[in-house]
C-alpha cells in the first residue's frame, strides 16, 4: 500500500512536535526524574494543605529551619533577590515553599514571623515527623538532629537543593544558592513560562 506524499510530511510533523521543547535552564533540568508536586503539611497559620495550596503557580521548594545559621537565609536571600528581578505578573506566579525539618521549634507563628522578612511569595511549612519523612523521601533528601548543648540548641543537617516546579506541578529544575542572583532569575522566569 503507498502512503500519500501529503500524509508522510504530516506524520513527521507529528513526530517532531512529540518531544518537549528544550528548556535553557542554568541549574540542572531534572524534568521526570522526581515525584510531581506532592504533600500534606501544615502551614504558617497551623492549618493542614497540600499542594493544592500553589495551584496554577511554579514552585521553587528547598527543606531548611528557621535556626539555620547559614544556608536557609542565604538562600532565602537569593530567590527574594531574583524575584525582585522579575516583574509583578511573574511573581505573581511563583510560590517558594520553604519546608522546616525542625518542627520541634519551628512553629507556625515562627515560619509566619521569617518567611515574611523575605517576600509574600514565600510560605513556611513543616508537618509531622511521618510527614516529613515522606515529603523528604519523596523529593530523595534527607534532614537529621545533632546533640542538644546545654541550652537545648541544636543544629539540623539538611539537603542544600532547590527543586523548581513548573504550573503543573512537574519537577523540571534542581538549582544551588551559590548560583548568581541573574541566573536565578532566568530560572525562575522560565519555570513561569512553562
Amino acid at each position: 500500500m503507498r502512503i500519500p506524499g501529503l500524509l508522510i510530511a504530516l506524520f513527521a510533523v507529528l513526530l517532531a512536535g512529540c518531544g518537549e521543547s528544550p528548556v535553557a535552564f542554568h541549574g540542572k533540568d531534572i524534568t521526570g526524574v522526581m515525584d510531581d508536586l506532592s504533600f500534606t503539611l501544615t502551614d504558617e497559620n497551623g492549618d493542614t494543605v497540600t499542594e493544592s495550596i500553589v495551584d496554577g503557580k511554579a514552585v521553587v521548594l528547598f527543606f531548611g529551619y528557621t535556626h539555620c545559621p547559614d544556608y536557609c537565609p542565604m538562600t532565602l536571600t537569593l530567590l527574594a533577590q531574583a524575584m525582585n528581578t522579575l516583574s509583578e505578573q511573574e511573581r505573581e506566579q511563583l510560590r517558594v515553599l520553604f519546608i522546616s525539618v525542625d518542627p520541634e521549634r519551628d512553629t507556625p507563628a515562627l515560619l509566619k514571623e521569617y518567611t515574611e522578612y523575605f517576600g509574600p511569595e514565600v510560605i513556611g511549612l513543616t508537618g509531622s515527623k511521618d510527614q516529613l519523612d515522606d515529603v523528604t523521601k519523596r523529593y530523595r533528601t534527607a534532614y537529621g538532629y545533632g546533640d542538644k548543648d546545654e541550652e537545648g540548641n541544636y543544629e539540623v543537617s539538611h539537603g542544600l537543593a532547590m527543586y523548581g516546579f513548573d504550573k503543573s506541578g512537574r519537577v523540571r529544575l534542581l538549582m544551588r544558592n551559590d548560583q548568581p542572583v541573574e541566573q536565578v532569575a532566568d530560572d525562575l522566569k522560565a519555570l513561569t513560562d512553562l
